[in-house]
């Protein structure tokens, strides 16, 4: 956690949304569009994501070309986090 509030970290990732134009790198490879302006209410939109996890390569934590810019759903589906399995439907005929 100390490292993505240091000041290296804040201003790297401020230039890797620049050089992604601040669109979803994931959504953009799918023929979809995702900027900075699809939500309004969120406060945070868009992560910069390491390709090589930083855990597994601490040496390329700083590397531009280890970085992208994902949208926070295309972020959670990477680490999958955040999956509920879909509610079954209960009433499978309609009867009226």
């Amino acid at each position: 956690m100390k490292f993505y509030k240091s000041k290296a970290w804040r201003d790297l990732r401020q230039q890797v949304l620049k050089r992604d134009n601040y669109e979803c790198q994931e959504c953009k490879r799918n023929g979809l569009v995702y900027t900075d302006a699809h939500d309004p209410e969120k406060h945070k939109r868009l992560d910069v994501d390491h390709i090589k996890e930083i855990y597994t390569h601490p040496e390329l934590a700083l590397e531009m070309d280890n970085l992208q810019t994902l949208c926070i759903p295309c972020h959670n589906k990477k680490h999958k986090r955040f999956f509920f399995r879909k509610k079954e439907n209960r009433w499978d005929d309609e009867k009226w």
